[in-house]
């Protein structure tokens, strides 16, 4: 019997074709079919920046929806509101009083006098008062990762960051923000300094780059959570301890101290430079006067390696099958 020859491009008729969802796909050049399924594009820089943004608009909606709750009801007993403020900036104020205390007895403070340290305490009092009014929640991670309550965050269609800044959200923090303020104003005023506009627009920076520099200490601290359960307080001593330190002057501590927040958790850039340079004050360290203007530069670093940091602290996180 006479069979025709197959040819290296035709199938057996025997042999089902291959098929790519059902389909067939062509197993060359001249043959029927739908083309190989390729792999899926990988997205490009401009879509991945692209992504980043969604995701923190995202999370600047849902923080501000779950704050804008929890003022709700904070306002729903103003008196109550308006006695825990008081009480917060009261509180805070005790910080102020000892210093208040510690001039009656001198007339400076390792070379510096009640105005300059007032510029200083005002300066980080403010900024640190900002951050824990809007991360201030960060330090209750440990006990949602320990209790299993995290997981009730991650099933929720939202940034889990967001929600855990804003649980909680305290108005009553304003009064550790208005002291800070009290202090600054009345160094502002009692300062004799020959204003500059440059040295004019170091003030807000100062309060503002501060202020990110310690939410970023704050969702670090929290980032280490996930490893440790139970750091709270190890956070706290870079956050409020750090508010304590950056009081005084940096001449009152040990330079290894000073090399410690300057470097390794660059506290430093909150107050003590740009401030140092609205007062003509000598830089520690012998740090070169330029360091003045990079506290934004510095606010943005930290905020980056706070995001990896927590980032990689939430893949970490297993849950407790609670």
């Amino acid at each position: 019997m006479d069979e025709r020859p197959r040819t290296s491009g035709s199938p057996d008729p025997g042999t089902p074709p291959r098929t790519a969802g059902g389909r067939p796909y062509a197993d060359g050049p001249g043959t029927a079919g739908t083309p190989r399924p390729t792999e899926r594009p990988r997205p490009t820089e401009h879509q991945r920046l692209a992504d980043r943004l969604r995701t923190l608009r995202s999370g600047l909606r849902v923080y501000g929806l779950i704050a804008a709750m929890w003022m709700r009801s904070t306002m729903t007993y103003r008196a109550s509101f308006a006695m825990t403020a008081l009480g917060n900036l009261a509180a805070t104020s005790f910080d102020f009083v000892v210093i208040l205390l510690m001039f009656t007895h001198v007339d400076s403070l390792a070379g510096y006098s009640l105005p300059e340290i007032a510029l200083l305490y005002g300066a980080a009092g403010t900024a640190f008062g900002l951050a824990d009014l809007a991360m201030g929640s960060m330090d209750r991670l440990g006990r949602r990762v320990r209790d299993g309550t995290l997981d009730t965050l991650l099933v929720r269609p939202a940034p889990v960051l967001a929600q855990v800044a804003a649980d909680r959200f305290a108005l009553r923090r304003l009064g550790r923000i208005t002291q800070g303020l009290l202090v600054l104003g009345y160094a502002l005023l009692t300062l004799d300094i020959a204003w500059t506009p440059l040295k004019a627009a170091m003030v807000p920076m100062m309060l503002l780059s501060g202020a990110a520099i310690f939410a970023s200490v704050f969702v670090a601290g929290a980032a280490f959570q996930f490893v440790a359960q139970d750091a709270a307080e190890v956070q706290n001593s870079f956050t409020y301890g750090g508010n304590t330190l950056l009081q005084y002057p940096p001449t009152v501590f040990a330079k290894d101290l000073v090399r410690g927040v300057t470097f390794v958790v660059p506290l430093a850039f909150v107050n003590w430079l740009p401030a140092l340079y609205v007062l003509g004050q000598p830089y520690p360290l012998d740090l070169p006067h330029w360091l003045a203007f990079t506290p934004p530069l510095v606010a943005a670093l930290c905020c980056a390696l706070a995001g990896a940091a927590w980032r990689a602290g939430l893949r970490t996180y297993r849950s407790t099958g609670s």
